[in-house]
């Protein structure tokens, strides 16, 4: 059995730089581990705060590598060089808003500064790109909101099934009538 293929990509001048680690790549990791019993393959990219480059990053994922899943961690603040929601609308065929107001709702519980965030989430053929915030602490608090629906999502696209851990995580998948 093929290994699903999942795209972690952290957008940071800084992480990319190795001024600093890369601690929100490393968090999506581990809530993926935690979440996902199938055998997966993370694609794993750190880059700059470039809208291009995240433009093309997410393409050679969903294309050439083949993900059913990106997730993309900073990049989603009103400052100047957050751009990751741009480089993501720009390559969708579809946008998924429902996945950023849920973010957002969520990350109000904890923070007023969360209004701020521009989280949001698209469908590039059969892969799902999810954009995060790239604080650790919220980017669990926004997959543990959003990941339930994730697995039924890449259903609909034709992709792989996932299958989650359900003491950590249950995916909703409709009944069948």
């Amino acid at each position: 059995m093929n290994r699903v293929k999942i795209g972690i990509i952290n957008v940071s001048d800084r992480a990319s730089a190795g001024i600093y680690e890369d601690i929100p790549g490393k968090a999506i990791v581990s809530t993926l581990n935690e979440y996902l019993l199938n055998q997966w393959e993370p694609v794993y990219r750190v880059i700059p705060d470039e809208q291009d480059i995240i433009s093309q990053t997410l393409i050679a994922l969903a294309d050439q590598e083949g993900c059913c899943l990106i997730v993309t961690s900073g990049g989603t603040g009103p400052a100047p060089r957050d751009v990751t929601p741009e480089a993501t609308e720009a390559i969708c065929q579809k946008m998924m808003p429902g996945f950023g107001e849920l973010m957002r709702k969520v990350s109000l519980e904890y923070v007023p500064t969360a209004i701020l965030s521009r989280q949001t989430a698209g469908i590039r053929g059969k892969c799902l790109i999810v954009n995060l915030p790239g604080k650790p602490s919220a980017i669990r608090q926004c997959l543990d909101a959003v990941f339930p629906a994730i697995p039924y999502c890449i259903d609909l696209m034709g992709g792989p099934y996932l299958e989650t851990n359900e003491a950590v995580i249950k995916a909703f998948r409709p009944k069948q009538s």
